[in-house]
């Protein structure tokens, strides 16, 4: 099940999930929180096998770009479809234009696996390559 989280952000299960996402920047984690409690950002978790398996944050701009925030699955149950799946359920909820998201290696090679096209874009501030990851909506429509 797909619900919004953000009044819940300081449970353990939510709080754990968000911390695997904000790994490198410890800082982030409180940032992340913040925005989810303020509503700035909206924040749902995937509910499955009894607890949250997954998170995804995002915000939609003036420009109807659903900026990817957070997207995390527990790692026992990765590649089983949650991921995918959540960034469907976004795209049905906020209706927007694009998506996007700026990511590592291993998250751009996940947004590549379901369609996004990926751009470079050079070091992050830890040293790790940083991606771009965009898919336009409305080209997936005119087909």
């Amino acid at each position: 099940m797909f619900k919004q989280v953000n009044s819940r952000v300081d449970e353990p299960q939510i709080r754990e999930l968000l911390e695997y996402a904000a790994v490198l920047e410890p800082e982030a984690l409180e940032e992340a929180l913040g925005l989810y409690r303020s509503g700035a950002g909206q924040l749902y978790g995937y509910e499955d096998e009894g607890g949250i398996v997954g998170l995804i944050g995002f915000r939609v701009n003036e420009a109807r770009e659903l900026e990817i925030i957070h997207l995390v699955v527990r790692p026992e149950n990765r590649l089983q479809g949650y991921g995918r799946g959540m960034v469907l359920l976004a795209l049905s909820h906020a209706n927007p234009d694009s998506i996007a998201a700026d990511t590592d290696e291993e998250g751009a090679q996940f947004f590549r696996s379901i369609g996004f096209q990926i751009t470079g874009l050079g070091g992050g501030p830890y040293g790790e390559e940083r991606f771009r990851c965009v898919y336009n909506v409305d080209e997936d429509n005119e087909e």
